[in-house]
């Protein structure tokens, strides 16, 4: 019997077995482990109650505080501080301060700090944006991040896979987002529990890097364990010019493909074709409908950003529908590119400045309000269109605010409109 994409990544990073199945119980060999600014002070703390003088590999911690920062408070200064010094005293090569930072999911893949077959964990559930590179990524506790930084190896059960194909060729304003956002309302929250989405099909074939990412990150809203998608030409394309100018050390990769004879739970299909943007509805992911069912929903604030859609490609998409248009007077417009570097191509292709001359509020890399931590939080009763991965109760503030989510386009127009809009419509 054949193995999946994944089973043979766990499978090579474990050392003396032979052969693995769905449900087996592994060792394996860590190439990445990675925290933030709430993940990584309990790893830490953990991490030297283990007695270790050094981690396991200086150039294969990621410690990225990005929730937080610029400090709201003192609270998370601290947290902070926390990394800023563990990161100082054991060496750790990859640290990012403020200044250069970006938001984790989107940083590491931009600097080619993951490659294609590697096997990455990160203590923040979004981690399995990575598998749009090729690798296994998935995210873990912070103890697991404490003993992985210590051992360089953590335990997995090896999960089964469902198979997604997307075929056919999306229209205009559908992208990355809508075909995820799709897939999960056919799964459900918990329709992949434990279990590796793989993402194929010449829908997919078709798609740039950052839709890919999109998609993957937000394979843990289905439940899924980790997202991944073949690597091939576009993969390789993006990967070496991230490799070239961020000069990195590590050079060499491996691209795995599913057998033909892979085992997989569950082969799901679906034609992008006829689908339009899709929007998910307060308080799940999972309740995604054509954004045509949403007329007359009136928005109080517009988030355009985050780990899900906070890319360059994001960005032009949303300024290409706001310009030389004024955002709503009821509305107010949170843009948030992912990293430093995306802050800077934005202001040099000119989107900062559309987004600033329709009335946005231009924002310095951080998940900011996605989670609830600042720069964007809703008060009781409002309603925000957000581009972030979650809309559960409470997760941008207020626990009776409500939250939909939908693409950078349909973000965009909603924010002029004042209401959740199609961007034809404008």
């Amino acid at each position: 019997m054949g193995h999946t994409i994944t089973e043979k990544i766990l499978l090579a990073h474990a050392p003396g077995v032979k052969d693995i199945s769905p449900g087996d119980f592994i060792r394996a060999k860590v190439d990445l482990c990675m925290g933030n600014d709430i993940t990584s002070p309990i790893a830490i703390k953990e991490f030297r109650a283990l007695g270790k003088k050094k981690v396991f590999n200086q150039n294969r911690v990621i410690l990225v505080p990005d929730h937080f920062l610029p400090a709201k408070d003192a609270k998370s200064a601290n947290q902070a501080q926390l990394l800023k010094d563990f990161a100082g005293e054991y060496g750790i090569t990859n640290y990012f301060e403020l200044g250069e930072m970006g938001v984790e999911h989107a940083l590491v893949p931009e600097r080619g700090i993951i490659l294609p077959g590697d096997l990455m964990i990160g203590a923040d559930s979004h981690t399995c944006t990575h598998g749009a590179l090729g690798a296994f990524a998935t995210g873990v506790g912070s103890t697991d991040l404490a003993y992985a930084m210590a051992f360089g190896e953590c335990w997995f059960k090896v999960p089964e896979t469902i198979k997604l194909v997307f075929k056919g060729k999306p229209k205009k304003w559908v992208g990355g987002k809508d075909l995820i956002l799709h897939a999960i309302s056919d799964l459900g929250v918990s329709g992949a529990l434990y279990k590796t989405l793989e993402i194929t099909g010449p829908a997919i074939e078709g798609l740039p890097m950052d839709d890919r990412f999109t998609i993957c990150n937000m394979a843990i809203e289905a439940g899924a364990k980790n997202g991944i998608i073949e690597a091939d030409k576009t993969t390789e394309k993006y990967i070496k010019a991230a490799l070239r100018k961020y000069k990195q050390p590590r050079k060499s990769y491996n691209l795995y493909k599913s057998d033909p004879d892979a085992r997989y739970s569950d082969i799901r299909e679906y034609n992008v074709s006829k689908m339009e943007p899709v929007v998910a509805a307060p308080h799940l992911p999972s309740k995604g409908r054509p954004v045509s069912e949403y007329k007359g929903v009136k928005v109080d604030q517009v988030v355009i950003g985050s780990c899900t859609n906070g890319r360059i490609s994001d960005l032009k998409t949303a300024a290409a529908v706001l310009k030389r248009r004024k955002v709503h007077p009821n509305v107010r417009l949170v843009v948030i590119p992912a990293t430093q570097s995306i802050y800077k191509e934005a202001m040099d292709e000119g989107y900062m400045e559309a987004f600033i001359k329709a009335g946005a509020t231009f924002c310095t890399p951080s998940c900011g309000p996605c989670l609830g931590g600042h720069m964007g939080i809703l008060a009781e009763g409002e309603v925000a269109v957000a581009t972030t991965n979650r809309n559960f109760v409470g997760r941008m503030g207020h626990p009776k605010s409500y939250i939909y989510l939908a693409n950078p386009a349909v973000a965009a127009a909603s924010a002029v409109k004042g209401q959740i809009s199609h961007p034809s419509e404008l």
